[in-house]
This record gives structure tokens, sequence and C-alpha cells, in this order.
């Protein structure tokens, strides 16, 4: 199978999902969108991972790359490839979708619980996501659902968490794809970000549990790429 990667800054790169790739012996390509290179064909791929980046959807003034981006998604979206938006690929797939990004009523910057949402057994998101879930987030904006979307997952400030789209679309606001390196990467990066909200926690607490947090999460990243490369192109 052929994954394709857009990746919006150096630093948010597939992290755990790039193991899932090699260990099953897929290939993987990336767009490094930041430094200017082209969108592929439809066709190059058969699985498409959006990762996340501090940018907002709506900055395209400043990234005037994120509106060829939004017309791929919406076009992947349309053809059915098996996608995965995380955090702000999530957002990319909700604007893509037609959808207000905006920011949302707190930030979330650490290791947090979400709440998984009973799924009729029917839907193909049933069972994707773990009944008890603890994973990194790094977020500032939320987004309204889809017409269609399946709420798959909550917490208390932000409800929109993730959303399974279609036969072969999943977005999710956090990182279950962290690593202990892509953790370091982030709080290395962006921790000015951190500004001591009721749900943000300081950099040594992501740090020190990134270990116990991440080898708990890496399990159900790869089940849910098992599940998105099941669905087939």
């Amino acid at each position: 199978m052929r994954l394709h990667v857009l990746q919006h800054v150096p630093f948010e790169g597939p992290a755990r999902v790039g193991e899932w790739a090699r260990a099953r012996g897929h290939s993987l390509a990336t767009t490094h969108l930041y430094a200017g290179e082209p969108l592929p064909d439809h066709e190059a791929y058969d699985l498409l991972v959006v990762m996340g980046g501090p940018m907002s959807v709506n900055d395209e003034a400043e990234h005037p790359w994120l509106v060829a981006e939004k017309r791929f998604v919406a076009r992947a979206i349309e053809l059915e490839r098996p996608t995965l938006g995380v955090c702000l690929g999530a957002q990319l797939i909700a604007a893509a979708s037609g959808c207000r990004v905006y920011p949302g009523p707190e930030k979330e910057i650490g290791w947090f619980p979400v709440r998984t949402l009973p799924i009729d057994a029917a839907s193909p998101a049933a069972a994707l996501l773990p009944s008890s879930l603890v994973p990194f987030h790094w977020h500032g904006e939320t987004f309204d659902l889809p017409a269609g979307a399946v709420l798959l997952a909550q917490t208390d400030p932000v409800p929109h968490q993730a959303f399974w789209l279609g036969r072969r679309t999943l977005a999710m606001q956090f990182h279950i794809e962290a690593t202990v390196e892509s953790v370091g990467a982030l709080v290395g990066h962006a921790r000015a970000d951190i500004t001591g909200g009721r749900f943000q926690q300081s950099p040594e607490i992501i740090v020190a549990e990134a270990p116990e947090r991440t080898a708990a999460v890496a399990p159900v990243i790869d089940a849910v790429m098992d599940r998105l490369a099941a669905a087939g192109p």
C-alpha cells in the first residue's frame, strides 16, 4: 500500500504512522507543504495522512498553499480515498467539508482523557477507538461537524474531538500517532503555546509522561491504520 503524508512544519511528521508503515511493508511518501512542494496526483497514493501544524486553516494569506490543500483534501474525500487527519489535519477535513474552524473555548495541551461515544455496530467506525483513551493534545481551535459525520470522541472543553465521515475518512484533534520523539519535538518548538490554562500541562509533565502514554496509544493508532488500510483505495 502507498501512503502519502501532507506535512505542514518540519517538526510534525508522521511519527508512529511511519513506524506502522515500515513494519507492514508499505511505502510512504511526504509532501512538505511548508517547503513549497507540489501536491501529488490522487492516483499516486492509496491512503492519505494529513498531519498537524501550528497554523490555522484560516491563515491563507500567510500560508497560501492552504487553499490548494483544502481543495485536495475535499477531492480525496469525494474519491473515497482512505484519509486520516490529525489535529490541523482534522480541521482541514472539516474545512474541506464546508465547516467552520474557529478558536475553541480552551487550549488543550498535554495528556488528557477523551470520552469515546457508542457507535452503531453497522457503522464503518464501530469499535474504532477504545472506551478508555488518554491521548496527547496540542490544539487551540475546533470545528463544526460536517453533515453526516459520526462523532467519535469528546472532552469537556471541546465536544468535537474526533469524527468519521463517509466510508473512509477519520479526523482526530488529538495525537494518537505521538511518539516520545514527536512529543519532544512539539515541546521544543511550540512551548510558547503553553500559557497556564486549565487544560494545559507543563512541558516537564508532558515530557515525563510521554514514554508511558505513547506506549499505551501505540496499539490504538496501529489498529486505526489497519482499519483504514483495509478500507482500500
